[in-house]
């Protein structure tokens, strides 16, 4: 084990690093190394890498400037010292002077040093050194040393803060610093805690490798797509064909029973093939007589249909019953359990009744309906009627104007009860008509945004706090700041608001925190892990009708549901395989029917499921979605940050329109009051407001 770590020397000199600095292509080189290179180029501007050739840029006080690489020059420590256990040399003491009390036979992982057998034994009967780790030197040694080892504290080198740790980072100057630094020389700078910059640029490359990984991608998507085209013509040509092969033999004998006609008329498609090789058995029970004919006959044979017509005769003729009463369209009645909008089927249910108010259970009554405008000239729309052959019919009507409007429904030309009816046609919002924000709010990286049902303003921001402004755009509050404490924030990137309580996905402190709208502190619940009723990075909280909070857990890949109290409840798993499955889950919303709507932002697409955590449908493909927003008429707004969009589904997942020109956009909201459209437009440091025509 000469050389446990050849990658740790340097590509100029060829010797372990020392004092690494790491150069804009990311190659690291000794810094005595980059300094002789530098002076050998003759240039004091540019500098060649000398493995890729790429140009890094000589900052002004030359190439001591240039960033440490600190991981790799423990790394070379590391080896270094693994270097010496497993090697057949022997190696001296670092504690005795001289090394007179004998050769070293351990070393301590925390001193870094090699102890012999006296100050081994000194270790131990120390009380502020027994606890340090102490390794053997021998290969177990070395394995048990690159596994427990720690970096070691870095302090500043400014003269009189020798003592003083590095803990804080100078944004203006891109430099370490220690407290004293804060005070004296950078005090009007903008300076942050070394944990809170390392959680910000953790993120920015977590992003950074998602967008290289969907690009990555792309190519064997557009491949699995194409597979997936072929066969899924080859299966439509099969069924198409089976389907053909089934309707012509329903052909045949359709002309010797209206019963047979009766059920290609209730019959899907579908449902008519998924009957296989097998006449109806509904047709079976009602011509009992009629030969079985095998719809998957010889290739080589002709199909002939042979029916017993005396034996059927005969069994028609028992058909029938005289009805001892009849309906009445003024004891009928009618239901209807939506809202009519424009450009939206409206549903009519009509139960047709006895004059005695009894159902009627028999169908073939003519039933109309009508819906008249009492503006727009009277204009007329006329429905489509079902009739369900149990006393029973449905109307679907499609009204094409907003306003005030009839409803007419009439059995054999009579009319029902309560018909004619008032009716308020609502307009349909008109989403294709975002094009240009009318309000535009400046904010440092917003990541999300919720809208009070007083119009004020709520977004999550990299700063680790929570702005709030007022209709006008004007900050009127901030709430928290960077910290672990109860109300301070890590990337708050969802936030829920339910009157004035106010429920924040806490991403980088792995928790949900619940707050008055203020900004007052009431709750927390939550700590890193993969356990249940734990996080890693949620990224997303909604809260329903029933106050169970939904929480996206994003590293995961599943959401977890709780009850106000933050108690768990239920899990839908998102790992695996199949439609189930889904990565990296981002924006939270629920439907009018109370259905979970999930922004799969590793998987592009929307994931839907009941609010049991059953799978039922998926739709769309955006590019990187991360917010989500769902209007009371089910259209789904998507913020699409690496496709730098808003995309708009109607309810049954179409897409119908995309507003452009935003900048890796993250959360979306929606305002209660009047459906305008919020979008943290993270890259351009902006909220963005649209109106929505109605």
């Amino acid at each position: 084990m000469e050389k446990p770590f050849p990658h740790m020397t340097c590509g100029v000199c060829s010797k372990p690093y020392n004092d690494p600095r790491i150069l804009s292509c990311l190659h690291s080189f000794c810094l005595q190394c980059l300094h002789h290179e530098i002076e050998k180029s003759g240039s004091q501007q540019m500098f060649q890498c000398p493995i890729c050739e790429q140009n890094t840029s000589i900052p002004v006080g030359g190439a001591s400037v240039l960033p440490q690489n600190l991981h790799l020059g423990f790394e070379v420590e590391v080896a270094g010292y693994m270097s010496k256990m497993v090697s057949n040399s022997e190696v001296c003491c670092d504690e005795c002077v001289d090394g007179r009390n004998g050769l070293a036979v351990v070393f301590c992982c925390m001193c870094r040093q090699f102890l012999c057998k006296h100050c081994r034994d000194h270790h131990s009967s120390s009380r502020k050194l027994s606890k340090h780790k102490i390794v053997g030197l021998d290969q177990e040694g070395a394995r048990q040393l690159h596994t427990t080892m720690k970096p070691r504290d870095h302090y500043c080198s400014q003269p009189n803060h020798e003592d003083n740790k590095l803990n804080f980072y100078c944004e203006t100057c891109s430099l370490l610093v220690c407290l004293h630094c804060t005070i004296l020389s950078h005090k009007s700078h903008s300076v942050k805690e070394i944990s809170t910059v390392a959680k910000t640029h953790q993120m920015e490359m977590t992003g950074a490798l998602e967008d290289a990984k969907e690009q990555r991608l792309e190519e064997r998507k557009r491949t699995l797509l194409s597979e997936l085209e072929a066969i899924s013509l080859s299966k439509t040509t099969a069924l198409t064909l089976q389907k053909e092969q089934f309707e012509k033999m329903v052909g045949d004998i359709g002309h010797y029973t209206d019963m047979a006609s009766q059920i290609l008329q209730t019959h899907t498609d579908h449902e008519i093939v998924a009957l296989g090789g097998l006449i109806p058995t509904e047709l079976q029970a009602t011509l009992k007589r009629v030969q079985t004919i095998s719809l998957t006959p010889n290739q080589h044979s002709n199909i002939s249909v042979s029916v017993k017509t005396d034996d059927l005769v005969r069994q028609l003729s028992k058909l029938g019953e005289i009805v001892a009463f009849i309906h009445s369209p003024s004891s009928s009645t009618w239901t209807s359990t939506s809202a009519a909008k424009v450009g939206t089927r409206y549903h009519v249910k009509v139960q047709s009744k006895t004059s005695k108010g009894e159902e009627y259970p028999h169908g073939g009554v003519e039933v109309k309906g009508e819906m008249r405008s009492k503006t727009h000239n009277g204009a007329v729309v006329y429905g489509e009627v079902e009739d369900h052959r149990d006393g029973t019919y449905t109307i679907t009507l499609t009204p094409q104007t907003a306003g005030p409007h009839q409803l007419l429904i009439t059995m054999d030309g009579q009319h029902v009860q309560n018909s004619p009816n008032d009716l308020d046609v609502r307009p349909k919002r008109d989403y294709h008509t975002l094009c240009n924000a009318q309000q535009v709010i400046q904010c440092n990286w917003p990541l999300c945004v919720a809208i009070h049902d007083n119009g004020d303003i709520y977004v999550g921001s990299y700063d680790h706090c929570i702005y709030v402004f007022d209709q006008t755009g004007q900050l009127k509050n901030t709430i928290g700041s960077s910290g672990s404490g109860d109300g301070q924030f890590s990337f708050p990137c969802g936030i829920s608001i339910k009157g004035d309580v106010l429920y924040v996905a806490d991403t980088g402190n792995h928790r949900v925190q619940k707050l008055t709208s203020s900004g007052k502190f009431l709750h927390k619940f939550g700590q890193q892990g993969s356990g249940q009723g734990q996080f890693n990075s949620p990224v997303a909280v909604i809260i329903d009708s029933n106050n169970k909070l939904i929480v996206s857990d994003y590293s995961n890949y599943r959401i977890q549901i709780f009850n106000e109290n933050g108690g768990w409840l239920l899990t839908i798993d998102g790992n695996g395989s199949g439609n189930h499955s889904f990565q990296s889950p981002w924006g939270l919303d629920l439907d009018p029917q109370g259905n979970i709507h999930v922004a799969a932002h590793g998987s592009d697409t929307i994931k839907v499921f009941s609010k049991e955590g059953v799978y039922v449908r998926m739709y769309g493909d955006p590019n990187g979605p991360r917010g989500l927003a769902i209007d009371g008429e089910g259209y789904s707004l998507v913020s699409e940050y690496s496709g730098h969009c808003l995309s708009i589904y109607d309810p049954e997942g179409n897409k119908i329109h995309t507003v452009g020109n935003l900048k890796n956009p993250w959360g979306t909201a929606l305002d209660p009051r009047d459906g305008s459209v919020f979008i943290a437009n993270y890259g351009a440091n902006t909220v963005l407001k649209y109106c929505v025509n109605i």
